[in-house]
């Protein structure tokens, strides 16, 4: 146990951000840099090394938080460096993009404000760079196997390094023109700047992983032969079909998802467009869609120089303390205020879209709402309550239905689906077709960056079984694992 008593005599303290006026007129991250570091070793002695951890069952990669906590605060960076990279790949990309169930599963937390668990993990990896800790792990003899890997996010990116580690010969396809998948092109540079995926990508490249960049299998290659051609694939294609708001009006100029809206954004911080092609500069935006993609458009917006940005959800408010329903150690639904929402806007509740009204050029320019009640788990409008909103740009933030069905992967292969639309496949991450398996999002839907890694590096050991009879990789989940989070 790090201090004995720091639970009880430190409070918890997290990293400052930057004066909004001023992180508003830059797409750095949010962060006051170097803020942790005179604070987290005091913070992770506020662990109280518990005899049951819960924190390992809230984080889906079973993190070995007490222990990293431990060598934290008593400066032993790379021990506690070790320990973090034993259960996950990627801990600068959690530690500044993980909404940290750990923390929720806390045992502190039952009566007190948990440890900033997520704090001291983007500090010890942000450490390590800086020492040099972080190093290529290339195999010492190669296998004869390959595999190709079909995206590039993070259920991709920790199979192929747990692939390449274990001796195979690894290919990493990714449709897009740089590689990170939403990592790269879903997460506005503010919350993570991209290179922190670069040099992983050179890791992984010293490592031995070979890239192909704007090669969609399905269209650029056809699935059924690259089966033939690689011993394994693994399918992390993610979860991208958008959902759709189907309502009068849907077809003006001017209404986009936002996976239209913020890779363009984040494409002019790479230096592609000197402005970008679809912007809010100047324009009343409206945000449908109230979860962490819907609060990445309102901080882009802000970003652009939007007149207004007004932020939409159909779900009541939550709570600010858990409920009945979400008891300790499970993940609550609670009212947050992000960085994105710090820096202005209104949020409304407990509304519905009903119809898009525009111009006589066909753009956007009313949106009509109402209020709605739940009644039996749907929602009923609520008469009278009908209002509207001025809106030249509308970005639909309601999350995804699915992998792609358009692009012939499916297909091609002959995967079977779920009910939900997702790839289907068995407890050892394996679809119908044999040889073929299937990590993140593109199996289990629509989920969190901690579940991807952790799902991309329980499918490497599943494919290495499949391909040498056995294997030393971990396996820390398995599809059908919850933890105790939902």
């Amino acid at each position: 146990m790090a201090d004995p008593k720091g639970f009880l005599s430190t409070g918890r303290e997290v990293a400052r951000t930057r004066p909004v006026a001023e992180r508003v007129r830059d797409w750095n991250e949010v962060y006051v840099p170097g803020s942790l570091l005179p604070i987290i070793g005091k913070q992770a002695g506020r662990c109280m090394d518990c005899g049951i951890p819960f924190c390992h069952n809230g984080c889906p990669l079973g993190n070995l938080i007490p222990e990293w906590n431990d060598y934290a605060y008593r400066d032993d960076w790379r021990a506690a460096s070790e320990r973090l990279h034993a259960t996950n790949n990627f801990p600068e990309f959690t530690g500044r993009l993980c909404p940290a169930p750990c923390e929720a599963a806390c045992v502190l937390g039952i009566n007190q404000q948990p440890v900033t668990i997520k704090n001291v993990e983007v500090t010890i990896i942000d450490k390590a760079w800086e020492a040099g800790d972080v190093t290529p792990q290339p195999p010492e003899r190669l296998s004869g196997k390959t595999v190709a890997v079909i995206g590039s996010g993070p259920a991709g990116l920790a199979a192929a390094q747990q692939l390449t580690r274990a001796g195979h010969t690894v290919a990493v396809y990714e449709r897009a023109d740089r590689i990170g998948g939403l990592l790269r092109y879903g997460i506005p540079e503010f919350k993570m700047e991209k290179r922190h995926i670069n040099r992983r990508i050179e890791q992984m490249r010293a490592e031995g992983v070979k890239f192909r960049t704007e090669v969609e299998i399905g269209r650029d290659i056809d699935a059924a032969k690259l089966r033939g051609r690689y011993d394994a694939v693994v399918i992390a294609a993610g979860a991208t079909m958008s959902r759709d708001l189907p309502v009068p009006g849907r077809e003006l100029a001017g209404i986009h998802f936002a996976m239209e809206y913020l890779p363009l954004a984040n494409k002019v911080q790479e230096g592609d467009f000197v402005a970008p092609p679809l912007t809010a500069e100047g324009k009343h935006v409206v945000v449908i869609g109230g979860g962490d993609t819907g609060a990445d458009c309102v901080g882009t917006a802000h970003r652009q120089g939007a007149a207004s940005v007004t932020q939409l959800e159909i779900m009541p408010r939550p709570g600010e303390e858990r409920s009945a329903a979400q008891p300790w150690p499970t993940f609550p639904m609670l009212y947050k205020v992000t960085s994105a929402h710090e820096e202005g806007g209104e949020r409304v509740y407990s509304v519905s879209t009903t119809r898009f009204e525009g111009d006589e050029n066909g753009n956007i320019q009313w949106l009509d709402l109402v209020e709605v009640e739940f009644r039996d788990g749907r929602p009923e409008p609520v008469p009278g309550t009908e209002r509207r909103l001025p809106a030249q740009l509308v970005l639909l933030a309601m999350g995804f239905t699915g992998t792609d069905r358009t692009n012939g992967l499916v297909e091609q292969l002959g995967l079977e689906l779920d009910a939900r639309g997702n790839i289907a496949r068995d407890a050892e991450f394996a679809t119908n077709v044999p040889g073929v398996f299937v990590a993140g999002d593109a199996g289990r839907g629509q989920s969190l960056i901690v579940w991807a890694i952790a799902e991309g590096r329980s499918a490497a050991r599943a494919v290495d079984h499949y391909l040498m009879g056995s294997s030393a990789l971990p396996a820390p989940i398995r599809p059908t694992d919850r933890a105790l989070t939902v």
